[in-house]
């Protein structure tokens, strides 16, 4: 099948390649001419496992390729899909604006019938804009459909999620677009879901948005469970064995992030409100996950004290790991609420860019160890397997003073209390 991409970034990218690897043929675009030169030469601009394997896969069989050129990609594909971003607006709603300049560019290069697929995360309603634009800008009455098909990709497993996915979601009234898609999907062996378009908006939506409860529920629990005692991974191992709640998600932290969960929670509250409905459900979830930031800086003056001229180590800068994405990162806010009290700090992340730490102002260092040397304390903020395995004497001997506080839980807090460490976790 023959399928054209708008949009290159990270569900761009991940979609379009994973689709050249099942067999179709598809073309990218991007207005970014030198973003399109460097992916066409095999440079992934993201930090994604196994993604550079599958684009260079595609490349080379001659099923993937990059264009800056709409009308290139366009040319003879039946199904399009709408993958640019959908940022949030000052009020927190989704800004359509890049949605909606796709969907009338579209409809100057449609020749024959054309599935066009809002990829994008995008509030309800969407799919009927995007139509209307199409529709009142076509020069000819030529066919095409509207469909909804969100993604749930988690960066870090993208490939393996585009390829094993739980199910796929396809919104459309139509049901020869719901056939065209139902067989482009078809090799992944997957649930197909077909409903109206408002529906798979809403099921996105949705999902992330009781993901992030979930995160925030977790977070609230462990705050009880610093206050009386308990120990939250014992707490949460109870809870999950229960098939109603599960293991995912319940795992505290200093809150979540990324582009997705917070973006999509406020994008939901003011859905809801605009349509009459008070989500205060939701606004409590994103003002538990704001005092989890909080609640780690108030570990960190615990155990350190005063923390104005304190150096303060970070571990872990992108808001997960296996990605080097900190849009919406824990560790942004932390750094401000750290700075705001006389913190100086020096970061180490193992794939984060240089731009970053330039961004938020820290220093730079090169391994975890050279990050804490002379520290007062060390932060742990993001849950990279290499943090497990340190050697924790020699971090114990280049430290200031020995005290982690450990925001992901990630590290055993007996061998370090052991080795003479002050250690706090989240909820232990």
């Amino acid at each position: 099948m023959k399928v054209a991409i708008i949009g290159t970034g990270y569900v761009g990218l991940v979609t379009g390649s994973c689709l050249a690897d099942l067999g179709n043929e598809v073309a990218c675009v991007d207005i970014d001419a030198e973003k399109v030169a460097k992916l066409a030469a095999g440079q992934i601009p993201i930090h994604e496992p196994g993604l550079d394997e599958v684009v260079a896969r595609g490349v080379e069989s001659g099923r993937l390729r990059f264009t800056t050129s709409l009308a290139e990609a366009i040319r003879g594909a039946q199904v399009a899909f709408i993958c640019v971003q959908t940022p949030p607006a000052e009020d927190g709603s989704a800004d359509l604006s890049r949605v909606e300049q796709v969907a009338a560019d579209l409809a100057s290069h449609i020749a024959d019938y054309t599935v066009i697929v809002n990829k994008s995360t995008v509030p309800v309603g969407s799919s009927v804009i995007v139509d209307r634009i199409i529709a009142q800008r076509l020069a000819a009455q030529i066919e095409f459909d509207v469909c909804s098909n969100p993604e749930f990709l988690r960066e870090g497993s993208a490939v393996f999620d585009f390829m094993h996915p739980d199910r796929v979601v396809i919104g459309t009234t139509s049901e020869r677009a719901a056939g065209v898609l139902t067989e482009l999907y078809r090799p992944l062996g997957a649930p197909v879901i077909v409903t109206d378009p408002a529906s798979a908006e809403m099921i996105k939506y949705a999902s992330n948005t009781f993901l992030a409860t979930k995160i925030s529920f977790i977070n609230a629990i462990a705050a009880i469970c610093d206050a009386v005692g308990a120990d939250v991974k014992d707490v949460a191992l109870g809870m999950g064995y229960d098939a109603r709640i599960g293991f995912e998600f319940l795992k505290p932290g200093p809150g979540f992030g990324g582009s997705c969960l917070p973006k999509d929670s406020k994008a939901l509250i003011a859905l809801a409100a605009g349509n009459g409905y008070d989500f205060q459900l939701l606004r409590g979830v994103l003002d538990v996950n704001d005092e989890q930031r909080r609640q780690i800086v108030r570990k960190v003056e615990r155990l350190a004290g005063d923390l104005d001229g304190k150096l303060i180590a970070l571990w872990g800068i992108a808001f997960k790991p296996n990605t080097d994405d900190t849009r919406d990162a824990p560790a942004r806010e932390i750094v401000e609420l750290l700075r705001a009290r006389g913190a100086r700090m020096r970061g180490y992340d193992p794939v984060v860019s240089e731009t970053i730490y330039e961004q938020l102002g820290i220093e730079h260092a090169s391994g975890a160890i050279e990050a804490a040397e002379g520290a007062d304390a060390v932060v742990l903020l993001t849950e990279w397997n290499e943090f497990r395995w340190l050697d924790f004497h020699r971090l114990a001997e280049v430290m200031r003073a020995p005290v982690i506080i450990d925001a992901r839980n990630l590290l055993d807090p007996h061998v370090l209390r052991q080795i003479g460490f002050r250690y706090e976790g989240v909820g232990r």
